[in-house]
């Protein structure tokens, strides 16, 4: 007997008691037993750190890696679901060093390792329980057997991928000049100096340096880090500048070459490498640096021990003016990096570390990434692929305590070095049992020299636990000591998933491990999201409350609703989220109430049949009969037809396009099959037709609940079924009932019947008013034939007593009239247009029928075609019709709901009813047609889809809807897109180039880091600081770079100009390039672009077909065939002469064109290509 439904639900409870049953009975665990046998479906998962607190990105992250697994495991696979920690490194550390007031190693010397490292193990897991959020989302994860990079058995396999690296002799000892955190003591890679930078006010001094040879003659220099200056060696000079000696009034210029070059101190990547360069230090030797890992002078530094640098700058401006060394002081703004996990400022300092080399792989990480399909597939190519190009030695140690040691045991003068790779070959040198592999538990072992060089002692340092997180796919089942078979039939792993920030975290440590052992990826598929941020676009800041609390939204409005609405949104194509609570509520209310509301008027009348005829309605999918009734046909082809469409989708990792779909099936469901078969449904067609129905929609209930609980939702399914019959569902894909004749059939009648609505919209006619005819006229006999099979449904749904289906419109006095392009039509035809359109106005209905059936037409001596002419039906006002029948066409210009469109209006006269109604509710028509409303005109240049006058409350109502942007005609007098000049002075060169703000128009803006980022990629700049100056003003985090627009800016590594007589002329030649009918794809939305032709100045000329390849990119039509217009007919496309003409004469050009040119996709049907 089939339970009464409550006429209301409350879903979060219903997930609560699923979960509870779950985890009754183990459900999960179950699941792995009963697929151990099924081939296996590899993926990895990322650790997050253990010390931190999971948030909506943890969520979304979650979400996909769900959907996907729990798809894979429905499709016939066994997948292992591991949860890991990351339990080492910074994020541990710093919470202890807070916690116990600990300031620097002396106080770990004091406390001892072994006690420093017990306190950081007691933290590890202090916030495993709000990690519950994880299963309350529905997500299967595999907690108990979870890995954790502080296992030993994880830390043996992290050694053995050391020693792996450098048997291959890819790790090496050096000294670098790194960022620095002096809170962490410790030095960082390149990617974690740029996770945090800030605006802040430094001294600005100059200082006086007499030179050796005559004290009486001073070198002077400029610098915002006074506390560099007592280790200073040299000053350094470049030898292309021209340089002025001062004595009073007289001025004598000289070359910098008749300087000796030197350098500056070691806490800047170039001081190093000319230190290096002129002999003032050696490689070998230890670097020259009086500052301790705190951050404090050290005692060399006799007037300033033990103050901390940046503390101390001050007292060193002091001695310097007591001294007769201070030129002039005063302060200076500008961006600085902080430590990421710390918050405190880092300096640059010459460290000796231990690398991985990577940079001689660059191209075998290349080719490697591009074996990886990547979801979106631009993250691959652009941010991923960059990021590859400039990849740097990776500086691997990190001078610490809680994480897993290096593995190197060396002599005192590092000359022998003894790498071991696993706890057995540890204790076979020292003699030792090793159980566990932590620095309290091994520091103390040494190995016997086998040079006479007496005990090897092992190296201080640790590992990065980026190092470690990057080895996990080999360390999480303990490879190659364990498990050797089973991760080398299952390496790469199927699928990964991620945040975009991981692009150089994450990803790239998976992907340089794997290059340098296996010389193949880590991973073949991988699904890259956005981050969620605040619903006024600013991070996610529990300081500001800027968020809803996500254990309230899932206690508010479900699991469910919560992943649906983050899988639909923009956040899983890479883009951002602005995280609304009313989205998930509208989930709620738009797509699980309503089938819910179906299920419970299925078991209304289930319970009906049953009490009323005594039939006992039990289903079997193996054993029903399918029903003869089109609907039931077509509502079972429909379901089939997305599940094909699911299975397509989900096998291409495109998540985003599913629940869109799934979002359609609940309208066709509810608002057409159940609308339309309610009497059926209620047995007032006949029980055997009642029983069919039922069937039908239980049928279609119980596939959709299937599908959305193998991936989507994973609660739904057990509000239908009672828990214990749902564990061994799987969706099942029956493609007989696909039917694609009546899936058109019924599509066309849902057209007659919206059609019919709009009529009576447009006259204020409830539906309850019962009609006497509504007449279908179509030129396809195929079409009404579809039609009259489905007469009953059209006939009650528009409460009409008679459907007249005909092709002969002449009869009911309907006409054909045509309105022209103005978009391709003025521009071809210039001073004829006018007179052509009235032409064109005044041509006859057979005129028309004819141009329908041969696509050409003269008209006033200009043969026209499909293109240039849109059709439309209307009545002929001298037969009568108008007045008995209201006309409407289904010609809408098959628009999808991703089309960029604009909707004009006009309503005479202006003011009345009709105009107020429409400024009242401009919201909501916003809302609803999801364009914006623009009063007319109409622009001359628009691609207009659809033109239409009506009247309403007595006022003419005149309609257009318009495609894409606004084809731009007006000349431009530069890049459409912002940008600035550059005049680069770096590293003994001067360069100067242009840099583009924005690109496309709107997009890709450029804040100050990415600026410098670009710059460095453009000019080839190593990772040294630079500094970018307007004027004689530094640029700052908070500067509005759009504002400089067209301004020439100066690049140096730090020195203030004190004068730049830069003019702003453009540097580089360019081209503007106008989208036209398409949008543009991969996260943008700007139809203008700029491509520079050379860039620096002189350099990279773009030839011919790099042009088409770069507008593509632009944007974000990779893969799509482009044409290039230089006329605005689109008569002229461009070509490999013109390409040589745009570039610059000094690359083989011969002129700089300045006109905009039109980019037309090759599927697009705006003129034939």
């Amino acid at each position: 007997m089939v339970e009464p439904v409550s006429e209301t639900i409350h879903f979060p409870s219903e997930e609560e008691r699923i979960l509870q049953f779950w985890k009754d009975e183990d459900c999960f665990r179950e699941c792995l037993n009963q697929s151990k046998n099924r081939p296996k479906y590899t993926f990895y998962d990322g650790p997050p750190f253990a010390t931190g607190l999971p948030h909506y990105g943890h969520i979304l992250a979650g979400t996909i890696k769900d959907i996907v697994t729990r798809f894979a495991h429905q499709s016939g696979f066994h997948v292992d679901r591991r949860f890991g920690w990351d339990c080492h490194g910074l994020p541990v550390e710093y919470e202890i060093d807070k916690m116990l007031n600990i300031k620097g190693p002396e106080d770990v010397a004091k406390m001892g390792i072994a006690e420093y490292n017990k306190q950081c193990r007691s933290i590890v897991m202090r916030y495993s329980t709000e990690w519950e959020v994880i299963m309350r989302m529905g997500r299967w994860i595999d907690f108990k057997h979870d890995y954790k990079t502080l296992y030993p058995w994880f830390m043996e396999t992290v050694w053995w991928v050391f020693k792996q690296l450098y048997d291959k002799g890819l790790v090496y000892r050096g000294v670098k000049v790194m960022p620095f955190s002096t809170a962490c003591n410790t030095p960082l890679s390149n990617f974690e100096s740029h996770q945090n930078y800030k605006d802040v006010q430094d001294p600005s001094i100059i200082v006086n340096f007499p030179l050796l040879e005559d004290e009486n003659v001073c070198l002077i220099a400029w610098t915002t880090t006074p506390w560099t200056l007592p280790s200073n060696l040299a000053l350094c000079v470049n030898p292309e500048l021209i340089y002025v000696k001062v004595k009073g009034y007289i001025r004598l210029p000289f070359s910098g070459a008749d300087l000796t070059a030197a350098a500056l101190c070691l806490f800047l990547q170039d001081d190093y490498r000319v230190c290096m360069e002129y002999d003032i230090i050696q490689r070998d030797s230890p670097p020259i640096c009086p500052v301790d890992s705190s951050g404090c002078f050290t005692s060399e530094v006799t007037h300033f021990a033990g103050q901390y640098v940046k503390d101390a700058d001050k007292n060193i401006i002091k001695w310097l003016k007591e001294n007769g060394r201070l030129v002039s002081a005063g302060s200076f703004k500008h961006s600085y990096p902080f430590c990421w996990r710390s918050d405190t400022p880092l300096i640059y300092k010459a460290v000796p570390s231990w690398f991985v080399r990577v940079e001689h792989m660059v191209k075998k990480l290349l080719d490697n990434n591009a074996k990886c399909y990547w979801v979106p597939e631009f993250v691959r190519e652009k941010r991923f692929g960059n990021w590859l190009r400039d990849a740097r030695d990776w500086a691997i140690s990190r001078n610490r305590y809680w994480g897993t040691p290096i593995p190197l045991w060396v002599s005192d003068d590092f000359e022998e070095v003894v790498c071991v790779g696993s706890m057995a070959e540890l204790e076979e040198l020292t003699g030792s049992k090793v159980t566990d592999l932590h620095r309290e538990s091994i520091d103390q072992l040494t190995i016997l020299s086998r040079c006479g060089k007496g005990k090897l002692k092992r190296v201080s340092e640790v590992f990065d636990c980026w190092f470690e997180s990057g080895s996990m796919p080999y360390a999480q089942v303990h490879y190659p000591f364990e498990n050797r078979r089973d991760f080398e039939d299952t390496f790469p792993a199927d699928f990964i998933a991620e945040g975009i920030d991981q692009t150089r975290g994450w990803f790239y440590t998976l992907l340089v491990l794997s290059t340098a052992l296996f010389g193949k990826p880590p991973f073949k598929n991988v699904i890259v999201n956005g981050l969620v941020l605040a619903s006024d676009g600013q991070k996610m800041s529990k300081r500001k409350k800027n968020y809803p609390d996500p254990s309230l939204i899932v206690q508010n409005y479900g699991a469910d609703a919560l992943r649906l609405y983050l899988i639909n949104s923009p956040v899983v194509r890479a883009e951002n989220l602005r995280f609304k609570e009313e989205g998930v509520r509208d989930v709620l209310k738009d797509v699980f109430l309503p089938w819910y509301n179906a299920y419970r008027f299925l078991v209304q009348n289930v319970q009906r049949l049953h009490k009323e005829e005594n039939i006992q309605f039990l289903y079997n999918e193996s054993t029903a009969k399918l029903s003869g009734n089109i609907m039931d046909k077509w509502i079972q082809s429909f379901t089939q037809s997305l599940i094909q469409f699911f299975k397509v989708e989900m096998a291409a990792y495109r998540l985003y396009t599913v629940v869109p779909k799934l979002v359609k099936f609940v309208d066709m469901l509810t608002n057409w099959y159940v609308r339309t078969n309610r009497r059926r449904l209620k047995g007032e067609s006949g029980m055997e037709d009642c029983v069919w129905a039922l069937e039908t929609l239980f049928s279609v209930l119980f596939s959709m609940c299937r599908l959305m609980n193998i991936s989507l939702t994973h609660f739904i399914l057990y509000v239908v079924l009672p828990a214990s019959q749902t564990m061994m569902l799987s969706f099942i894909y029956r493609e007989a009932l696909i039917d694609s004749r009546i899936e058109s059939a019924v599509s066309r009648m849902q057209s007659v019947i919206e059609l019919g609505r709009v009529i009576r919209d447009r006259k204020t006619l409830p539906v309850k008013y019962p009609l006497r005819e509504v007449v279908v006229i179509h030129q396809d006999s195929e079409a009404l034939q579809d039609i009259q099979s489905l007469q009953k449904y059209i006939v009650e749904e528009l409460n009409v007593r008679q459907l007249t289906l005909s092709t002969e419109k002449d009869k009911y006095g309907i006409r054909l009239r045509a309105e022209p392009d103005h978009v391709i039509l003025g521009r071809r035809l210039k001073g004829a247009f006018k007179a052509v359109t009235a032409s064109i106005k005044e041509l006859r209905s057979e005129q028309l029928e004819t141009f329908q059936r041969t696509g050409s037409i003269m008209v006033d001596g200009h043969e026209l075609h499909e293109e240039d002419l849109r059709l439309m039906y209307t009545f002929d006002q001298t037969s009568g019709m108008g007045t008995q029948y209201e006309a409407h066409s289904d010609a809408q210009g098959h628009l999808v709901p991703s089309d960029e469109i604009a909707v004009y209006y006009s309503s005479e006269p202006a003011g009345d009813y009709l105009d107020k109604v429409i400024q009242a509710h401009t919201d909501f028509i916003l809302a609803t047609t999801k364009a914006p409303l623009k009063p007319y005109p109409v622009p001359k240049n628009a691609s207009i889809i659809v033109q239409e006058r009506t009247q309403l409350k007595g006022s003419d109502l005149d309609l257009t809807i318009v495609r894409g942007v606004e084809i731009c005609t007006a000349p431009l007098t530069g890049p459409v897109c912002a940008y600035v000049n550059l005049k680069v002075n770096l590293s003994n060169k001067q360069q100067e180039g242009m840099i583009l703000l924005e690109n496309p128009k709107g997009d890709n803006k450029l804040d100050l880091e990415k600026l410098k980022m670009v710059c460095r990629s453009i000019f080839r700049l190593n990772n040294g600081p630079l500094a970018v100056f307007s004027g004689t003003t530094e640029l700052t985090g908070n500067s509005d770079l759009l504002a400089l627009s067209g301004k020439t800016l100066l690049v140096n590594s730090g020195a203030s100009p004190t004068e730049m007589n830069a003019p702003d002329a453009l540097m580089c030649p360019y081209i503007n390039l106008q989208l036209i009918n398409a949008s543009p794809a991969e996260c943008h939305s700007g139809g203008m672009g700029t491509l520079l032709l050379a860039n620096p100045v002189g350099q990279n000329g773009l030839h011919y077909p790099g042009l088409l390849t770069e507008t593509a990119k632009m944007f974000g039509l990779r893969g799509r065939r482009l044409k290039v217009y230089m006329d605005e007919d689109f008569t002229e496309g461009i070509s490999l002469w013109h390409v040589q003409k745009l570039i610059p004469p000094q690359l083989g050009g011969t002129e700089c064109w300045k006109c905009t040119f039109h980019v037309v996709p090759s599927s697009a049907s705006m003129v034939p290509l």
